[in-house]
């Protein structure tokens, strides 16, 4: 299945992004893209998009990412609302308490036996 994602370039601190159709399987950082369609800089807030060629590729059935759907929108390529922004929230395990194996238990000898046992 095809998709249509942002491809992060640029120095550290300094993003810019590719706009690629991929495999949806590939890794986002892979370096494998089928076509690059745009290229979006978010500190200047620059987008370049292939319009022709984003909408021949939704058509043949790739699926945007959330982001570069709401950039689409945006942009007024495709019609629809934006999608929300979906927050993963890990949950915390709780882990199980440990069963502590139980220690034998000593018991003490008490104290007339132990000056017994001294004196034997």
């Amino acid at each position: 299945m095809l998709a249509i994602r942002l491809f992060r370039v640029g120095k550290k601190k300094q993003p810019s992004y590719k706009i690629v159709v991929t495999n949806k399987q590939n890794p986002p950082q892979g370096g494998q893209f089928v076509e690059q369609v745009g290229f979006y800089n978010p500190l200047t807030n620059e987008r370049i998009l292939k319009e022709d060629r984003i909408k021949y590729w939704l058509s043949v059935g790739a699926q945007a990412s959330d982001t570069v759907h709401n950039m689409l929108v945006n942009e007024k390529v495709i019609e629809g609302e934006k999608r929300k922004r979906r927050i993963v929230i890990k949950e915390v395990e709780e882990k199980p308490e440990e069963v502590k194996a139980e220690e034998p238990k000593v018991e003490e000898i008490p104290e007339e036996k132990k000056e017994e046992e001294k004196t034997v």
